[in-house]
């Protein structure tokens, strides 16, 4: 987790520098000396999300012990074994995707309806995802 919360925080100080800079680029090359706030806006929101990322990822490396990975002594055979579990075939995402597809096209011509049936289904593509090895013929015994 180490590698990972550090590549975070580096993207994280760039995206902030970024911002920085196109503020002070945009108020500079404005005739009226105005900021332009969308993407001004937008950067300051993407290093806001890199650092929550960063910040999560370096929250669990300090609670856990370092993998394999983070360790310089570590041997390839030291990463074997079963990573998790991945599901061998569903179609829930398919479900979701199409559901969030609904949903968009409802909030791009403003309809509400077709939004909120949107919305539910994605409540419920997001719910079947989770909990499909709790139910039914692919019940875990």
């Amino acid at each position: 987790m180490r590698t990972e919360y550090k590549i975070f925080l580096l993207v994280t100080g760039f995206l902030y520098l970024a911002t920085v800079v196109y503020g002070w680029w945009t108020w500079y090359e404005s005739p009226t000396n105005t900021v332009e706030w969308a993407g001004t806006l937008a950067l300051a929101l993407a290093g806001t999300l890199t650092l929550m990322c960063g910040g999560y990822f370096w929250f669990v490396a300090r609670r856990i012990d370092p993998r394999p990975e983070d360790r310089d002594d570590a041997d390839i055979s030291e990463g074997a074994g079963e990573i998790g579990f991945f599901s061998p075939g569903s179609y829930w995402p398919f479900g979701l995707a199409l559901s969030a597809l609904v949903a968009g096209v409802g909030l791009v011509y403003l309809q509400w309806w077709l939004l909120v049936a949107g919305l539910v289904a994605v409540i419920l593509a997001a719910a079947g995802l989770l909990f499909e090895y709790y139910t039914g013929a692919r019940k875990a015994h």
